[in-house]
């Protein structure tokens, strides 16, 4: 079994920067695709970033392109998220997940269905 932690939320002003991690335990993260997805008060769960299982590929909604980026550290079994230049939008839970199928394609790792690990969530909040 697979157990997913997140961490690094928090309240930010707009323009600032969070690093959510991703800490998998129970099995090494390694050639795992991941994944981060958020959901609002009263929305549905959204796709935010990929990694694919060989870390070749990323992929990332349009809203956060070119401000977010996914990495992995296998040494600490760890999927990073670099968030800069926060905007309001973009406050939410953030969820980590990871698939023990080993996708690459970019409508496998945009859907939620083929992960089978999810995390508990971390809070981001965007405000002044």
């Amino acid at each position: 079994q697979v157990q997913l932690a997140e961490s690094g939320g928090g309240l930010v002003q707009p323009g600032g920067s969070l690093r959510l991690s991703c800490r998998a335990s129970g099995r090494t993260f390694s050639g795992a695709a991941a994944g981060w997805f958020r959901q609002a008060p009263g929305e549905e769960r959204e796709f935010v970033a990929a990694i694919s299982w060989n870390d070749v590929s990323t992929y990332y909604t349009d809203s956060v392109k070119g401000r977010f980026t996914i990495s992995r550290d296998n040494a600490k079994n760890t999927v990073f998220l670099q968030m800069d230049s926060l905007k309001p939008e973009d406050t939410a839970v953030y969820y980590c997940a990871a698939s023990s199928r080993r996708y690459s394609l970019e409508y496998n790792l945009k859907s939620g269905s083929r992960y089978d690990y999810w995390g508990q969530g971390t809070q981001v909040t965007v405000s002044s």
